[in-house]
């Protein structure tokens, strides 16, 4: 009896699995199989499975539907409506833990336009797991009310603070001059591309969070412009924008009164600007 039962359940579950794999298939998900597993995963009743699936077949993105995303071996929680990380930012991250290290052993960082606050929480990570007794006392800020709510849960083991407001405006004042990591995942699509976004992002996510103005470097600039108030002597700026833009981004950071530098990553298609005050 207990062998039939378990084949019947198997068998069920089987037939589960393929009929969302021929749902996602049919709506254009590319990776349907995969996609399928992580939804089954996820889903905690057959009514939430087929709710799940209906809202990936409409369109939604898979992290909204899943309510997280994995980002450099985290696994962050994205709230609907929130900006979705990307990939290709973990090479952002991945350079400001580097030089986070160097700055140690205590280490002010920033998260500007923090979004879901993975960057953030990442950095803590990356520097933590680099053993080298550094730590980090982190900061980060968004003007959407529903990407804070999202990233004071991201970053609450990390015991960083999540601010709501306009890029510097929330952060405390005690902290100009004494940012040693500044981050900022600021948009960069120019307001006449958005219509060129994927659905997903153009419908799911927060047009803040994506449109960066007529050249797209609006909110770099604004960005650029103050960091030498509250960056530490030595500090660092690093900001992901595209490799068409990099030039005119570095531009910005060196009119802010910082050194400037480009770096690329090929394997994930990223390019990040760094700037960096002089030592006085």
């Amino acid at each position: 009896m207990s062998v039939s039962f378990a084949a019947s359940a198997a068998l069920r579950l089987f037939s589960f699995r393929n009929a969302v794999i021929s749902t996602l298939r049919a709506a254009g998900c590319v990776f349907a199989e995969d996609e399928a597993e992580l939804i089954l995963s996820a889903a905690g009743s057959p009514d939430e499975l087929h709710a799940m699936v209906d809202r990936r077949a409409a369109g939604h993105p898979l992290e909204h539907v899943v309510g997280w995303a994995e980002f450099r071996g985290l696994r962050i929680a994205v709230d609907p409506g929130v900006f979705v990380p990307r990939r290709r930012t973990e090479f952002l991250v991945q350079q400001a833990v580097s030089r986070a290290l160097r700055r140690g052993p205590d280490v002010v960082a920033v998260d500007l336009c923090c979004g879901s606050g993975a960057l953030g929480a990442a950095l803590v990570a990356g520097v933590g797991e680099a053993g080298a007794g550094t730590g980090v006392e982190l900061y980060a800020a968004d003007i959407d009310p529903a990407a804070v709510r999202c990233a004071r849960r991201n970053v609450a083991a990390s015991g960083g603070r999540v601010l709501e407001g306009d890029l510097y405006a929330p952060l405390p004042a005690a902290l100009r001059g004494r940012v040693d990591v500044l981050l900022a995942n600021a948009p960069y699509v120019p307001t006449d591309a958005i219509g060129l976004l994927p659905a997903e992002a153009r419908v799911h996510e927060a047009r803040v969070a994506l449109d960066g103005g007529p050249d797209g470097l609006d909110v770099q600039r604004r960005v650029a412009a103050g960091a030498a108030r509250w960056l530490a002597p030595g500090g660092h700026l690093l900001m992901e924008t595209s490799e068409r833009q990099a030039p005119r981004t570095a531009r910005t950071f060196a009119r802010g009164g910082l050194e400037t530098t480009v770096v690329h990553c090929e394997d994930l298609g990223a390019t990040v600007v760094i700037g960096t005050l002089p030592q006085r």
